[in-house]
């Protein structure tokens, strides 16, 4: 099934120390592997020429000014997702104002309004040495700092101040925060992710 995963950035204790990616949340496809990543979302028609008001999704926004062509689609899954051509943008008070070729007038933008801008996992920025895509998390096993199994990650919340990662190990689920303190480790290799129990966590 597809998932959306929304990726806020952190600093984790490791050496090199991760970082998990403020970009581009995750599609799942086939084998697990992203098809999309959004990069945005249309909030609103801007003027009567069909330009688009869109929030922004990702760690460098100005992405969006050599972005060539860019998908939209209603459902936070990909599914149906419609290839358009972007002929300007331009950023705008912490937004993107984004004129795609097929949309002249005012009408055409409002039915376009809360759709999300997604472009195909292959144009994601190349990640530095040590980060990584909140999406590549999903699934990892979550060990304490004593190899004490907890679960399985399943989901990230984002609450504002930072993520939170949701655990589930058999009937009970663990809500931990993603702080350096609570995330000692991202082993990707042996899937698993380490953490230090803070008390009151359990």
């Amino acid at each position: 099934m597809s998932q959306v995963i929304r990726c806020t950035g952190i600093s984790l204790k490791r050496n090199p120390p991760p970082q998990i990616k403020k970009d581009e949340r995750g599609l799942s496809g086939e084998a697990g592997q992203p098809r999309f990543l959004i990069i945005g979302q249309v909030a609103r028609p801007h003027g009567i020429r069909g330009e688009l008001r869109a929030d922004i999704h990702t760690e460098q926004p100005e992405r969006f000014t050599w972005l060539k062509q860019v998908y939209l689609s209603l459902d936070e899954d990909g599914v149906g997702a419609v290839p358009y051509q972007v002929a300007a943008a331009r950023l705008h008070q912490k937004q993107v104002l984004l004129q795609l070729a097929e949309v002249t007038e005012r009408n055409g933008a409002e039915e376009l309004r809360g759709r999300w801008l997604l472009v195909p996992q292959e144009e994601a920025i190349p990640l530095e040495e040590g980060e990584y895509y909140l999406y590549q998390v999903i699934g990892l096993s979550v060990y304490t700092d004593t190899d004490e199994p907890l679960g399985v990650l399943v989901e990230v919340i984002e609450t504002g101040a930072n993520n939170v990662f949701v655990v589930q190990g058999g009937e009970r689920e663990l809500l931990l925060p993603d702080i350096a303190e609570v995330v000692r480790d991202i082993d990707f290799e042996r899937g698993r992710i380490t953490v230090h129990l803070l008390p009151g966590l359990l």
